[in-house]
């Protein structure tokens, strides 16, 4: 039997690496030393499909891969609007619970101004007042004394005038403030029927990622074992090996957008560099053109008035340390929406958490603690700093939050599923948004 050619290995190359007799392609026949050209282009074109195969699979699992992050990021804006709905509840019964104080209050006065108009009224008149100024000029003796009486009920009359004039206004301040109350007690109630609809909405949406993440790990196991039969590995292996690929794509993504971030953060900077360096040679040109005139003019210029320097980031705050050993001491627990610890969390409830351990509080809502802290760039960043995401440029589109924890790193309650973790800022998409509380 003559020695197998090039050709010949090449077949049986190719024939090994696609499953050639499992996918039905007819090998050299054992009596033929030299395949034919058809069998050897028979071949290649199995192994062609077999490549297109393992590259649809695994196509397959990256679409499965992004209609999880979907449905979770879907849930988290459902939650974070409940989570905001919730808020505004609370600050609108505390409203209408300040309204009502505000209310009562006004007509306790009202009830009092009341009570001394009464006394006022019957101490000073017997009948009326027509009738009481008549008989005390009857009874007068003389005519100075006629008018001194007279002169005590004109003052008694316009005292009796202003009680009654205080009256008529603490009665529509008391009736402004129950409207007022009235108002905020019908906007709490309000609020609470918005937080109602936004948490049966958030159920609805963490019901619905809980299903589609079900529904994608069966389809991911499905992919999987396609991906080992193809590649004639166990399903053991090419689990590993696609979680590995997998891990792999994140940290590229994550690598290459912290890559942009700071390209964009460096150009953001000799923007504002280049910025100043014109703010100051026009100043300098002014003040240059203003001692100018001033050698020119005897008079005594105008002081200018002081120009305001934009205002820096704050200092970070000296809880820092007790913040993030707050947050890192909850790394593994669940995530769990709308809960605020102890032993799982959402994204806000984790920061209000976190910051709480440090003796500043923080709503249980993103939107509000961007809202309620300073607003940095992120080439300001520094450990404990907030760090948000939202769809727009506008803070009201903010649904997500995390802790800054230095070196590019942030700790956070991603997702159903994912407990509270620590890595990239960037491994997912980049953050739009960020503060300092």
């Amino acid at each position: 039997m003559r020695r197998i050619g090039t050709v010949a290995g090449l077949t049986l190359a190719i024939a090994l690496l696609t499953g050639a007799a499992g996918l039905g392609i007819a090998a050299a026949d054992e009596t033929t030393d030299v395949p034919t050209q058809a069998e050897v282009e028979q071949a290649e074109g199995a192994a062609r499909t077999a490549a297109g195969s393992v590259a649809e699979v695994q196509a397959r699992l990256a679409v499965a891969s992004s209609r999880l992050e979907a449905a979770a990021v879907t849930a988290a804006r459902a939650a974070e609007a409940y989570n905001g709905a919730r808020w505004r509840a609370d600050q609108a019964r505390k409203a209408a619970d300040a309204a009502q104080v505000r209310s009562t209050e006004a007509a306790a006065a009202q009830e009092e101004l009341r009570d001394v108009y009464a006394d006022l009224v019957v101490s000073g008149y017997q009948q009326t007042p027509q009738l009481a100024a008549l008989a005390a000029l009857t009874d007068a003796d003389g005519i100075g004394s006629a008018l001194e009486t007279a002169s005590t009920l004109r003052a008694g009359q316009t005292a009796l005038d202003e009680r009654y004039d205080e009256l008529r206004a603490g009665t529509v301040l008391a009736d402004i403030a129950a409207d007022k109350a009235e108002d905020a007690r019908t906007e709490a109630d309000r609020a609470e029927r918005d937080a109602r609809a936004a948490r049966d909405a958030a159920t609805s949406a963490a019901a619905r990622a809980d299903a589609e993440a079900a529904a994608v790990a069966a389809e991911k196991t499905r992919l999987v074992a396609d991906l080992a039969r193809l590649q004639h590995v166990s399903v053991s292996l090419a689990t590993r090996r696609q979680a590995g690929l997998e891990e792999q794509a994140r940290q590229a993504a994550a690598a290459a957008a912290e890559r942009q971030a700071r390209q964009q953060a460096r150009q953001q900077a000799r923007r504002a560099a280049a910025q100043a360096a014109a703010n100051q040679a026009a100043e300098a040109a002014a003040a240059q053109e203003a001692d100018d005139t001033e050698d020119s003019d005897d008079t005594e210029p105008a002081e200018a008035p002081p120009v305001e320097e934009p205002a820096d980031a704050p200092a970070p705050s000296a809880g820092v340390p007790a913040v993030l050993a707050f947050a890192r001491a909850q790394l593994g627990e669940p995530y769990r929406w709308a809960a605020s610890g102890p032993d799982a969390w959402d994204c806000s409830g984790l920061t209000a958490g976190a910051w709480a351990a440090a003796g500043k509080s923080l709503p249980h809502y993103s939107v509000a603690q961007y809202e309620q802290s300073t607003p940095i760039s992120s080439s300001d960043l520094r450990p404990g700093d907030l760090v948000f995401w939202g769809d727009s440029s506008s803070p009201s589109s903010i649904y997500h939050v995390a802790l800054y924890a230095g070196d590019g790193k942030i700790i956070h309650a991603p997702r159903t599923g994912k407990p509270v973790t620590e890595e990239s800022m960037y491994y997912w998409i980049p953050p739009n948004f960020f503060a300092r509380p």
